[in-house]
């Protein structure tokens, strides 16, 4: 068997690996952090405790504490049954619904934003059809915008759920039937069976997907722009990237999302550790756990499956009609369309110009996470060195690092440097969209890694072929596949990334 130490080729490799890191994670971090404990060079909580008494700020704060909540608490509602349903029972069309569910997953929110406002507004889509119906007064239509709380609360759950949906259904399928079985048989059955037995088994799947609904509700930047929500702690520290070196606001309310952020992922690392009381002898399985749906109830599920994605998909329907409407004014549809919008994109120079800047800056920072991503994953799976547990942790920091927490980092820290954002952002936002993504290669790369035979790669040893050409003849064309489908989702979420744009991209020629 071939050395599993490092060579020095491999720690020159891994060296430059934690250096991009101390100088793109943890160097922003450690300044935001110094940002908002360091007041003209002495230490003050002075900026905290204003947090906390200025309105302004004590109302953002509530505000996007209050929006978490109540998305995460609306997703719950939302996928609990619906995992139940696909997980449990069985019936057709289910794989067709299974794949339509994690659709609004990859719809951007804040493009559902632009189509939510053309279907709610005062004189919008469904007011409209109310009045038509004689539902609703004409001269007073209901605002349902209002302002703007559950407009974002609604556009979040619609995008959210699927990542809640997938944590509920995982954790469901490896519930242990035969602890359910043991209950029934003891006269437990339906709500109570669900309460002292299947959601305390599911409560670390489900912590885990809360986790992340909280946290990526809590921070999200375009969704409350586009409904003029502003008292929310993402707009806050938008707002304060203009002044970032006279006001330290915006560094103590950066500490503050990412202490939310530190103190969930210990909540969750201790809800799914090894001494987990949740723990099970044997695994359920979905097949073994399925049981045929009920002829009657077949329908019904059909119908709330279909209006679940129908509303999830809905706001984007409508930006697709705006695109295509040439009038659309007091009307429940368009009265007149067009493609002319079609030719703008190509024409216009401000699309012209956002479209090249989207594709080049996340096709770089695509390589980028390549060629990162398939060291740190090689590494990890092939090699054995101290501090392999922390180089671990650091590749997958990015997962719960909010995007407007490492953005905001990088403009303070490197304000003033060939790096600045105000002279030119590109070096930074190819970097922020690489950083944000690189925990999809690593771990698509990793399972290439681990699901490939090393005795392949010392068999090409064996017959007198280096470390180097057995890489790059026999390693990397066998992990190929999963490289592939880690580059795709770093690129397509690149392309959608909000929070680093906004933030980074100072002048229009970058946006």
């Amino acid at each position: 068997m071939h050395s599993r130490n490092l060579t020095w080729t491999s720690g020159i490799a891994l060296a430059a690996i934690l250096a991009v890191f101390a100088v793109f994670m943890v160097y922003p971090l450690f300044y935001a952090i110094k940002g908002a404990f360091m007041v003209n060079g002495e230490f003050s909580l002075e900026f905290f405790g204003l947090m906390f008494t200025n309105p302004v700020h004590r109302e953002a704060i509530w505000n996007s504490t209050l929006v978490g909540l109540t998305v995460t608490a609306a997703t719950t509602v939302v996928a609990l049954p619906v995992a139940f349903v696909m997980v449990r029972r069985e019936f057709p069309g289910r794989a067709l619904f299974n794949g339509l569910l994690l659709v609004p997953m990859v719809m951007p929110p804040f493009v559902g934003a632009v189509g939510m406002q053309q279907l709610l507004a005062r004189y919008g889509s469904i007011n409209l059809l109310l009045i038509k119906l004689g539902l609703m007064n004409e001269a007073a239509p209901y605002d349902w915008l209002g302002t703007g709380f559950w407009a974002v609360v609604v556009l979040e759950v619609l995008h959210l759920y699927p990542i809640m949906y997938l944590n509920v259904s995982a954790a469901l399928a490896n519930v242990d039937p035969s602890l359910e079985e043991a209950a029934q048989n003891m006269g437990a059955s339906g709500p109570r069976l669900f309460r002292t037995i299947t959601m305390p088994l599911m409560m670390p799947g489900y912590f885990a997907g809360a986790i992340i609904v909280f946290i990526w509700a809590f921070t999200d930047l375009g969704t409350p722009l586009i409904f003029n929500y502003s008292r929310v702690v993402p707009v806050v520290i938008f707002d304060a990237v203009g002044d970032i070196h006279e006001n330290p606001m915006g560094f103590a309310m950066v500490v503050l999302v990412l202490a939310l952020t530190v103190f969930f992922f210990l909540l969750s690392k201790k809800l799914l550790g090894a001494g987990s009381s949740h723990q099970m002898m044997s695994r359920g399985h979905v097949i073994g756990a399925q049981k045929p749906m009920s002829g009657r109830f077949v329908p019904v599920a059909w119908l709330g499956l279909i209006v679940l994605v129908a509303f999830a998909l809905l706001p984007h329907i409508s930006v697709l009609l705006s695109s295509i409407a040439d009038r659309w004014f007091m009307s429940v549809l368009p009265t007149a369309y067009t493609g002319k919008y079609y030719d703008a994109v190509f024409t216009h120079k401000l699309t012209i110009s956002s479209i090249r800047n989207s594709f080049f800056l996340s096709s770089l920072s695509t390589v980028f996470d390549i060629v990162i991503g398939v060291g740190i994953a090689y590494l990890l799976a092939r090699k054995v060195f101290p501090g392999k547990d922390l180089l671990d942790a650091l590749a997958m920091l990015p997962l719960v690092l909010p995007g407007l927490v490492l953005a905001f980092g990088y403009v303070g820290s490197f304000s003033g440097t060939f790096l600045d954002v105000k002279v030119n952002p590109m070096p930074l936002l190819v970097i922020a969209y690489a950083i944000r993504r690189l925990p999809y290669m690593i771990r698509a790369a990793y399972a290439g890694f681990q699901q490939t035979s090393e005795a392949l790669e010392e068999a090409s040893l064996n017959l007198g072929a280096g470390p180097a050409r057995t890489l790059r003849k026999i390693t990397l064309p066998l992990v190929f596949a999963n490289i592939v489908a880690g580059a795709v989702l770093a690129f397509a979420f690149a392309m959608l990334e909000v929070s680093d744009s906004l933030i980074l991209a100072f002048r229009e020629e970058y946006y």
